[in-house]
């Protein structure tokens, strides 16, 4: 695949693909560490006909976003954690009624104002279930500036197959770095655009939410001559709300089958220095994501230097988790450590994935990043 040399910082680069994937409308309030990436599209986006607003605050930047959604076209949002938690109840809503839109979350240190300026990794547990209820989230996370690009492209990808937000999680390191990225070419990114579906039948025969058991529904655009109702409560083919006992059932098990049956769809991650760990004694695998799996390359190539045989497996795909591949690693290598900017918030998915109750853990919340000599210290104090 041909590539293109850009340098930018995280943010931009986000704004970046969002116009190249489609995207012509973004709804959004400044919040830092986010706040670039509206800058950065309120330029973009009139360039290819498209629209950014500036709303009241978080809460009005998500219905927008859902509003523009349901028209048929594609749609982003970018905050922080204290954004999500606004936009919270909305997200729920778009669950509901299966609107496709992307939200990017430049993680900060919370909880409440927390470190406005800082790093963190304290929204994952928040991104796996952002609203109340029964759903499937389906959640990415960028380790470098390349990806803060090619993750955003790929979850406008996924909203428009699964029909519901996609959560795009950078933090503030990756966000305002700025260096040189390699993307792939916009003809190869145009080509890769996958639309939703629309219905093309007689409108009479039109049933957006009359699905199987594992599939999204299929709302067509507002205001193209197809009706439906749209609504937060439980609902029936139509849309219209309902109390049946098993038409709310069925719709409840589908938002969640409609995402775990097709995992493999959604699963994405980098194993770095993992094909040679065999298992032997002494072997050591690093589990870290997002901006902290740079430190850990770094810090794997000088345990390696040290004759320490360790590895790293990094999600990228946070949510559903890649339990599988998890489990596969943590068989496999006895001695595991995590690296999180948080306290364990995806150490405890990785004990469930694993059933083991044995791994390691390095955590940091002062709003600093882990060096890489911190993740050497620390495998070579535990194992």
């Amino acid at each position: 695949m041909s590539k293109r040399e850009i340098v930018s910082t995280g943010n931009a680069l986000s704004a970046i693909a969002a116009v190249d994937a489609g995207c012509m409308f973004f709804g959004g309030y400044p919040l830092t560490p986010s706040s670039e990436i509206m800058e950065q599209i309120s330029d973009l986006l009139p360039k290819v006909d498209g629209t950014c607003i500036q709303m009241e605050d978080e809460i009005g930047a998500i219905c927008a976003v859902i509003g523009a959604g349901m028209s048929g076209v594609r749609t982003m949002t970018a905050t922080s954690g204290p954004g999500m938690s606004l936009k919270a109840e909305n997200l729920g809503l778009a669950q509901m009624a299966e609107v496709p839109l992307v939200c990017v979350d430049v993680m900060r240190g919370g909880p409440s104002t927390g470190l406005p300026t800082r790093v963190s990794q304290g929204d994952i547990k928040q991104a796996s279930n952002p609203s109340h209820g029964d759903y499937r989230s389906i959640t990415l996370c960028a380790g470098n500036l390349a990806e803060c690009y090619t993750e955003v492209v790929r979850a406008f990808n996924l909203a428009d197959r699964f029909m519901q937000p996609v959560i795009v999680l950078t933090d503030e390191t990756i966000a305002h770095m700025h260096g040189k990225a390699m993307l792939p070419i916009l003809e190869d990114v145009k080509k890769g655009i996958v639309p939703r579906k629309v219905f093309t039948g007689d409108p009479k025969d039109y049933f957006p939410y009359q699905c199987e058991h594992d599939e999204a529904a299929t709302l067509n655009p507002m205001f193209t001559g197809y009706r439906y109702h749209f609504t937060g409560l439980h609902h029936d083919k139509n849309g219209f709300p309902t109390e049946e006992i098993e038409t709310c059932r069925k719709l409840i098990q589908r938002l969640e089958d409609k995402v775990m049956v097709h995992q493999d769809e959604i699963e994405l991650n980098e194993e770095f220095m993992c094909d040679d760990l065999t298992g032997a004694k002494g072997e050591v695998l690093i589990i870290a994501y997002g901006s902290v799996s740079l430190a850990a390359k770094e810090a794997i190539r000088d345990l390696r230097k040290d004759g320490i045989k360790a590895g790293l497996f990094r999600p990228i795909t946070l949510w559903p988790s890649p339990a599988k591949r998890i489990k596969h690693f943590t068989d496999m290598i006895q001695n595991v450590l995590v690296v999180e900017l948080n306290i364990r918030q995806y150490t405890d998915e990785i004990e469930r994935a694993s059933s083991r109750l044995d791994i390691k853990g390095l955590y940091k919340v002062n709003g600093r990043p882990i060096a890489p000599i911190e993740i050497i210290n620390k495998v070579k104090e535990v194992f």
